[in-house]
């Protein structure tokens, strides 16, 4: 599993009320979700009318592809005609897959199972 995260700014120059800065922000979220499927939020300076902190979240099989859909979304935020584009912070990481520890013949459905008895075994001792 490889997971892309980038954080970035958008300088919003125009933008007189928080109104007119939710408004950008709202359009290049929608924009980057539709298009490359990635989680967007704003993680920071919510009450700055001119600017915007945001990450990208991504996961994918293949790093270099992960690498590629970033590069490719840093450049449509470049061309984003109501903001320009600020720092920028890219991570990629790589991670186990779940179902890589339940054995080489195991399915997904064995897997869900084990951490469905897991999970129900801890709620079990919780309530005693």
């Amino acid at each position: 599993m490889v997971i892309g995260i980038l954080q970035f700014e958008l300088l919003i120059h125009d933008a007189e009320s928080l109104k007119d800065k939710r408004r950008v922000v709202r359009s290049v979220k929608d924009r980057l979700h539709r298009e490359h499927q990635v989680s967007v939020a704003e993680v920071a300076a919510q009450e700055s009318a001119s600017l915007a902190i945001l990450g990208l979240a991504l996961v994918g099989t293949d790093g270099k592809h992960v690498a590629q859909t970033l590069d490719r979304i840093v450049e449509k935020i470049r061309a984003v005609h109501d903001a320009e584009l600020g720092q920028t912070r890219r991570e990629i990481l790589h991670g186990q897959t779940l179902f890589t520890g339940a054995g080489a013949g195991a399915d997904a459905a064995d897997c869900l199972d084990v951490v469905t008895r897991e999970m129900l075994a801890r709620l079990e001792g919780d309530e005693a």
